[in-house]
Formats: structure tokens, C-alpha cells, sequence
């Protein structure tokens, strides 16, 4: 059902993997992240290589408050928000998102064998069982259509904020890949992002936990700190090593190690 803001609401509420403040959160941070913003870079650079047929609607489940919806759409892409958060639902919908579901893909009822491409972006971590949704995604997805994803990577960085956060894992490409090709999608293209991060992460955030040194996650003042760098060295060699990321993917090559898979995938 509609309600007065524009936003379908289903009737149907199921609990999901992510915090309760979790998009407020991040909608604080969102617009001044260099983090955001590069794997939106990414995304559209992929998704231009692999686009859903005759430019057909993209459904970005898990899209919380709307930012890659928003980049897609200025991307020129048409996209339908789907969002099981009523307040990620009502940011993007703030952001001007036009089409926006507030549901998961399986209260929102939708038809087998009806959508034209699908988005999970830092999705599919939150799910317990991956392979049966990944299968639910492809029974959604008509003959030929496209799935785009992004994951964390490595379980060796594993650490406090995947426990806060709702992550049942971290992945590779290689254990990703196998996981859809199980699932019937035929890989059509796949690489790390965020080349730079591993090793910061793994010492800033892993090696404290391991160690039981770190038991909270930063709060959000110092977390909009470390998204928004904006200028100085810092920035500058950031901008040097993103801009070397984008141009590989526009070029459809593989970045061999990164803080995060990226993946095209098609039902055949």
C-alpha cells in the first residue's frame, strides 16, 4: 500500500541482519565519503559495461537511504528502490529517489521471472544463508538478466564492526563466484575495490580485535572523520589510486586484492 509520502509500504515485516540506526548512520556520512562515493564510481562503471536489457529498470534490494540509487539515476539508469528499513525508505525517498518499495525482496511479493537487473550492494553479507537467496534473486531475474554486487572482502579482515554491522561473512572472488555459478548465473565480470584498504583495515580494525585491544566500533564523529577526507596529501594520493580503480574497470580489467569484491553476473 501507498501512503502519503510516496513509498509502498507491504503489509508483511521480517527481521533482517543490520543495526536499527544502521542507515540514519550512514546517511550522516554518505554524501562526504570517499568510501561511497568510489564504489558508486565503480558500480556505474561496471553496470555501463553490463547494462540490464533495452536500459530497463535496475532494482537496488538493500538500498538503504538511496545513495546508489541516486548515482544510478544520474547515471541515466532507471532504478526502483527496495528497502526493508523505514528509515532508509524515507532518506532515499529525501533524496529523490522516485520509486521506493519498503520491504525485502521477499515481502514484496514479487513475481518469479519478472526482473529486468538487480543490485545487492553490501547485501548479501547480511544474509545467513547465501546460496538460497542468491537462488531466490535468480527465480526473480527474467531469461538474460543482470545481477550486480559488491561484498567485503577477505574473512582474514574480519573484525567488530562485521559483528555490529549484521555480517555473516566476508567473501573472495573466488568463493563468491563459485557461489553463484552454483546458483545459475554465468560471471561476466569480476574484481576487487579499494585496493589501498586491506592493509588498514587489517591493522586499524582486525589486528585490535584479534588482539581484544578494540570491544566498540568508532563513534560517529571520528567514522565521519575517516569518510571525508578532503584535502592534502592524504586526499590526493586517494584520488590517484581511485581514479587508477575506475579506469580498470571501465577497461573491464581485474584489480587483484581489494577491501571489496565487485561483480556482474548474468542468468542464463
Amino acid at each position: 500500500m501507498f501512503n502519503g509520502n510516496g513509498i509502498f509500504y507491504t503489509d508483511s515485516k521480517e527481521a533482517v541482519s543490520y543495526p536499527d540506526d544502521g542507515n540514519d548512520e550512514c546517511f550522516e556520512i554518505e554524501e562526504n565519503s570517499f568510501w561511497f562515493h568510489h564504489r558508486n564510481n565503480c558500480i556505474i562503471e561496471m553496470i555501463k559495461n553490463y547494462p540490464p536489457f533495452d536500459n530497463r529498470s535496475i532494482f537496488d534490494i538493500g538500498g538503504g537511504n538511496g545513495f546508489v540509487s541516486k548515482g544510478l539515476l544520474n547515471a541515466g539508469f532507471n532504478v526502483v528502490l527496495v528497502e526493508p528499513g523505514p528509515s532508509g525508505a524515507k532518506n532515499a525517498k529525501k533524496r529523490g529517489i522516485p520509486h521506493v518499495v519498503c520491504a525485502t525482496s521477499q515481502s514484496a511479493e514479487f513475481k518469479q521471472e519478472t526482473l529486468p537487473a538487480i543490485g545487492v550492494f553490501d547485501v548479501v553479507e547480511h544474509i545467513d544463508d547465501d546460496i538460497a537467496f542468491l537462488r531466490h534473486l535468480w527465480n526473480l531475474l527474467t531469461p538474460g538478466g543482470m545481477l550486480y554486487l559488491t561484498v567485503p572482502a577477505y574473512q582474514l579482515l574480519w573484525s567488530h564492526e562485521d559483528e555490529v554491522g549484521g555480517h555473516f561473512r566476508r567473501y573472495t572472488l573466488k568463493s563468491l563466484k563459485k557461489r553463484l555459478q552454483e546458483t545459475g548465473f554465468s560471471i561476466k565480470y569480476s574484481t576487487y575495490i579499494f585496493a589501498f584498504l586491506p592493509l588498514f583495515i587489517f591493522f586499524l580494525r582486525t589486528l585490535p580485535y584479534r588482539l581484544k585491544l578494540l570491544k566498540t566500533t568508532m563513534n560517529s564523529e571520528r567514522l565521519k572523520k575517516v569518510h571525508s577526507i578532503h584535502q592534502g596529501f592524504v586526499r590526493k594520493a586517494l584520488n590517484i589510486l581511485m581514479n587508477f580503480e575506475i579506469q580498470k574497470v571501465k577497461e573491464m580489467k581485474t584489480i587483484t586484492c581489494g577491501g571489496s569484491c565487485l561483480i556482474s553476473a548474468k542468468k542464463l
